[in-house]
């Protein structure tokens, strides 16, 4: 069955996923999402937020001398939960970590350890990066669901989430619709 030609999904959400494309993403649909290894999205549940596949390979790939111990050490850095922290503070640290790198330890020539940063997205050669749009991405959380149309991850982390309108839907009140719903959905943001 076609959709119809004057949905949300045909007149916004296609374009737009359209536009990225266009743009070099990568672009996938997880509305009907199988999980595991070779899962749709390589997730194993749709409590993950973060792609951890994908930011292997991206942090193997910009760090080739890294090895895959420190690898696994760093995403568990990268992606532990900072539910206890304020907003505020673990947005500071998370911002940290990808501008600057993950802060490591490697062996050095004299078998001691010596400080490094692992790279985490290539800001100087943004084609070195993988750029990955998925539409209808379902998150299932102790304390929300929820369902974004498009989520943009770039070497397997969610930097770009956007919802979208029908063209015939005043901006103001799709605003204010959203703005309730994530209230109600995802309380703690609005303490």
């Amino acid at each position: 069955m076609t959709p119809h030609a004057y949905t949300e999904d045909q007149l916004v959400e296609q374009p737009a996923i359209g536009l990225f494309a266009e743009l070099g993403w990568t672009t996938v649909s997880a509305n009907e999402e199988t999980f595991g290894p070779s899962g749709t999205l390589e997730r194993e549940t749709k409590g993950e937020v973060v792609l951890v596949a994908g930011l292997r390979r991206a942090l193997q790939r910009l760090n080739p001398s890294i090895d895959a111990d420190i690898i696994e050490s760093a995403i568990d850095q990268l992606a532990r939960d900072r539910s206890a922290m304020s907003l505020e503070a673990a947005n500071r640290e998370v911002y940290t970590l990808l501008k600057d790198g993950i802060p490591v330890s490697v062996p050095d020539e004299t078998g001691g350890q010596k400080p490094e940063r692992l790279t985490v997205i290539d800001w100087a050669n943004p084609t070195n990066n993988n750029f990955l749009l998925v539409s209808q991405f379902s998150v299932v959380g102790a304390l929300y669901n929820c369902r974004p149309d498009l989520v943009g991850f770039v070497n397997g982390l969610p930097l770009v989430v956007i919802e979208l309108k029908k063209p015939s839907e005043p901006a103001r009140a799709a605003f204010d619709g959203n703005l309730t719903h994530y209230k109600r959905e995802i309380p703690a943001l609005f303490w």
